[in-house]
C-alpha cells in the first residue's frame, strides 16, 4: 500500500496506537533514563505533543506497554509501573494521576500491560493482588469509585465490557483465571480458573452471541464459556475447550461467528466460536497480531515487521499482499485500521498507510 508518512522518534516499546479527534495516540520510552511519554501525532505526521509520563518500566522487555485509551477528548493510559491517568487530548496537559500501589497491586514479572476501559463515567483498571481485583475511578478526577473482591495477580490483559441481557458486566484475565464483575457496583458475577498458575495470561477475553472466548500461550489453548442470566446477575458455564488455538501475545478477531487467530504449536487458525471446531490452519505467515477491518484480515508478523493482507474466510488463508516495515526488537503492536488508514508501530516508528484502494482491489465494496 502507499506510505503516507513515517514518523520517527516516538521511544522504545509495544504499545499500540489509539486514533480519535483527528489526532494518533501512543506511547515510547525516551532518554537514558527511560523515561514513558505519551504522544499525539496529527494525521498528516507531525508530533502535536509529547507529555512525560513517569519513569518506564526497565526490566523484563523494556519498553511501553499499554495503549492509550481516548475518552470525551480526554487520553487515559496506565503505565509498566501502575501509574494511572488522565490528559487533556488537545494540549498534553495533566489532569489527575493514580497509582496501582495505593490499592496493594500486585502485577506479574513483565509489569502492568493493561490498556484502561471507560464505562461511562469510570475508568477501570486491574490492580490485582491480594486485596482487590479491579477498580473503578471516577474519569473526571480519579477518585474511587468501587473496588471488588481480590482474585489472584494482575496479569498482561485489558478488561472487556459486556452488556448481556441488558445487565452491564466487566471482564479480565488474571494470573487465576477470569473475572467478572458488576460494572455498576464492582460485585462478582463470576470467576473461572482456565489458565490458572500459566506462565503468562496475555490475550483479552472476547464476546460475541453470548459466548465469552479466551485464549493463552504456552500450550494452554482456549476456553469458551456460554453466559445466562439469574435474577440480575450473570453465570458463565463452559461451552468447551481447545488446544487448537493456543495464542500467546497477537490476539484473536470474532467475525460472523468464527474466531481468527495465531495458534503457537500450528499456526494462523480459524475456529466456529459456538462449537470449537477447527476449519483451517495455515502456516503461509509468521507469527503475529491480527485486526479486522472492511471484511480484510491485517496481519502484523512479530519479528522483521512484515504485514499481510487476507480477506476474511472460513475456508481457508489467502494472503493477497505483503510488505515490511523498519524496527527493532518485537513488533508486539497491533495494527489499527480506520477510515481507510493502516497505522503500524514497530520500535521508535510509527507508519500511515492508504489501504482503501487495496480493499477496492481485494473485491471489497467498502
Amino acid at each position: 500500500p502507499k506510505l503516507i508518512w513515517k514518523v520517527k522518534g516516538i521511544g522504545r516499546g509495544y504499545s499500540s496506537v489509539a486514533l480519535a479527534g483527528g489526532l494518533i495516540f501512543t506511547t515510547g520510552q525516551k532518554t537514558d533514563d527511560d523515561i514513558l511519554f505519551l504522544t499525539a501525532i496529527t494525521l498528516d505526521g507531525k508530533v502535536k505533543w509529547s507529555a512525560k509520563v513517569g519513569p518506564g518500566y526497565t526490566e523484563n522487555h523494556p519498553g511501553s506497554r499499554g495503549t492509550p485509551t481516548w475518552d470525551s477528548g480526554k487520553v487515559y493510559l496506565e503505565s509498566g509501573k501502575g501509574l494511572v491517568g488522565c490528559w487533556d487530548a488537545k494540549t498534553g496537559k495533566r489532569i489527575w494521576t493514580r497509582k496501582l500501589s495505593d490499592f496493594d497491586g500486585k502485577p506479574g514479572p513483565w509489569g502492568y500491560s493493561e490498556s484502561v476501559l471507560i464505562v461511562g463515567d469510570m475508568v477501570i483498571v486491574t490492580p490485582g493482588g491480594e486485596k482487590t481485583c479491579l477498580v473503578a475511578l471516577d474519569k473526571k478526577t480519579g477518585k474511587t469509585i468501587w473496588k471488588s473482591k481480590p482474585f489472584e495477580e494482575a496479569n498482561y490483559t485489558s478488561p472487556l465490557y459486556v452488556e448481556f441481557e441488558k445487565i452491564p458486566m466487566v471482564v479480565v484475565g488474571t494470573a487465576g483465571g477470569l473475572f467478572a464483575v458488576s460494572a455498576k457496583t464492582g460485585k462478582t458475577f463470576w470467576a473461572n480458573q482456565f489458565s490458572y498458575g500459566n506462565t503468562a495470561n496475555v490475550t483479552t477475553p472476547v464476546y460475541a452471541n453470548g459466548l465469552i472466548y479466551w485464549s493463552n500461550g504456552y500450550g494452554m489453548g482456549g476456553i469458551c464459556l456460554k453466559l445466562k442470566s439469574v435474577a440480575k446477575r450473570i453465570t458463565a458455564s463452559e461451552a468447551w475447550t481447545s488446544e487448537d488455538m493456543s495464542c500467546q501475545t497477537g490476539g484473536y478477531v470474532v467475525v460472523d461467528g468464527h474466531i481468527y487467530g495465531y495458534a503457537d504449536n500450528t499456526g494462523w487458525t480459524c475456529l466456529e466460536l459456538a462449537t470449537g471446531k477447527k476449519k483451517w490452519v495455515s502456516e503461509d505467515f509468521g507469527k503475529g497480531s491480527i485486526c479486522y477491518a472492511d471484511g480484510m484480515l491485517y496481519l502484523y508478523d512479530e519479528e522483521g515487521g512484515a504485514v499481510a493482507l487476507a480477506p476474511v474466510s472460513t475456508k481457508g488463508l489467502k494472503i493477497t499482499g505483503r510488505f515490511s516495515v523498519d524496527g527493532d526488537e518485537q513488533s508486539w503492536a497491533h495494527p489499527v485500521v480506520t477510515g481507510g488508514k493502516l497505522v503500524l508501530r514497530y520500535g521508535d516508528n510509527i507508519y500511515l498507510y492508504d489501504v482503501k484502494g487495496d480493499q477496492r482491489s481485494a473485491g471489497n465494496k467498502k
